[in-house]
């Protein structure tokens, strides 16, 4: 029997807000094409997502989207079951099915659901549920997509969404009861992890070719002093790239560097959580800030009211998204990673082909810890909630100590 072809069941939060069938002709007809509880599944989905998109961050949404339309998807097309008749065992088929996806449900980059032509939008047919993640080495020519495995954190991530999902529906009355809650503890595809954590950082070689050659564009070409700052931003005040973006409730803003009675600056960020910390900007940083600030034509200081965006658009007005500001970091990096690859050769370089944005928050945080920083301090700086988040990521003392206790062990 041929595996049915999914369909994009959620637009965006701003679409989905106020969607318009008559715009959705195609997801219309696709919801009533079959059993009628389809559409009222798809309206507990929407009342659900329009409650996440509200409530949390964009990132919290687009999670939660993704995961909601695979389980509504799969309770249409493959188990053709209602989600308030399923019970444990149904949930346990379900991640049986995410660990191992039909090849049709997986796409190898990331699509848009929809796009927009003459006036309607359509499935975007190149869009599927699930996605091969392929490494940035050695890329295969032709993917297998039999390959695909979901980690660990992906499946706790559907676990966590469609128990919420149940949850809402529950404190809405629309069902009672929640079979993903009960389902979690039996998922025989959970690991119990107690592996050693190792950081995802650069070494500092590698941090200082990624300087290095960001300085050097800059200095050849005023277009890279965006690069520079960027960079130099996310490993120096430990920033997620998302604190560094334009989002929807908050844009950072110059004024947001401010400078305190005892002289010493800090920067207000709006991070995880919805939470607004302050983070204390060193005074090699400024440099840089007042080299950024040049450049775009303004005072070499923040002033309190300034509103101008941390990091403008390279076209228009307004701050930059994350994906815009990943790629112009990836830029450096990828130059980077190739002239230390010819100097030093691959093997000390090839972790920058692998790194992300996020590295760069991990080696400014694991460089201070190696400088001998208050942890109390750093983890402030970092927005944990407690120093033993801090510890168990960046200092793993007791790690530290068993690896110590164990290197002098013989083997005769």
């Amino acid at each position: 029997m041929a595996i049915p072809e999914p369909a994009p069941l959620y637009p965006t939060y701003d679409e989905l807000n106020e969607i318009d069938f008559n715009e959705f002709q195609e997801l219309k007809s696709f919801l009533s094409s079959d059993e009628p509880w389809w559409l009222q599944h798809w309206k507990w989905g929407h009342e659900f997502l329009r409650y996440i998109g509200r409530n949390k961050s964009e990132h919290t949404y687009i999670r939660f989207r993704g995961e909601t339309e695979r389980f509504l998807l799969w309770a249409f097309l493959i188990n053709e079951t209602p989600i308030d008749r399923l019970g444990k065992s149904d949930i346990l088929e379900y991640a049986d099915f995410c660990w191992h996806p039909p090849e049709s449900w997986i796409c190898l980059t990331n699509h848009e659901k929809f796009q927009f032509r003459n006036g309607v939008y359509t499935a975007n047919k190149s869009w599927a549920p699930f996605r091969l993640k392929l490494p940035k080495t050695d890329l295969p020519e032709k993917p297998d997509k039999k390959k695909y495995k979901p980690s660990q954190q992906t499946l706790t991530s559907t676990f966590t969404a469609i128990i919420a999902f149940y949850k809402y529906l529950m404190s809405e009355e629309y069902l009672y009861g929640n079979p993903a809650q009960i389902a979690k503890a039996d998922c025989r595809h959970f690991i119990q992890d107690s592996q050693v954590k190792e950081v995802r950082r650069l070494t500092d070689d590698q941090w200082q070719y990624v300087m290095t050659v960001a300085l050097k564009l800059a200095n050849d070409n005023e277009l890279f002093e965006r690069n520079l700052f960027v960079i130099s931003a996310l490993k120096t005040l430990f920033l997620r790239v998302s604190e560094l973006s334009e989002r929807k409730n908050w844009t950072p803003t110059m004024s947001h560097f401010w400078e305190d009675s005892d002289g010493n600056w800090w920067l207000k960020i709006f991070g995880k959580g919805r939470k607004i910390r302050d983070i204390t900007v060193p005074e090699n940083f400024i440099t840089y800030l007042k080299r950024y600030r040049q450049h775009r034509g303004l005072s070499p200081l923040p002033s309190p009211g300034e509103t101008s965006p941390i990091v403008e658009k390279i076209r228009g007005q307004g701050g930059m998204s994350s994906r815009q500001l990943t790629r112009i970091v990836q830029q450096v990096f990828d130059q980077a990673y190739a002239q230390m690859r010819d100097e030093q050769g691959e093997d000390r370089a090839r972790k920058l082909r692998e790194a992300s944005t996020h590295w760069l928050r991990h080696t400014g945080a694991s460089m201070e810890i190696e400088r001998g920083r208050a942890l109390k301090d750093l983890s402030e700086d970092l927005g944990h909630s407690s120093m033993a988040t801090t510890d168990t990521v960046y200092v793993q003392t007791e790690t530290k100590k068993r690896a110590e206790s164990g290197k002098n062990r013989s083997v005769k």
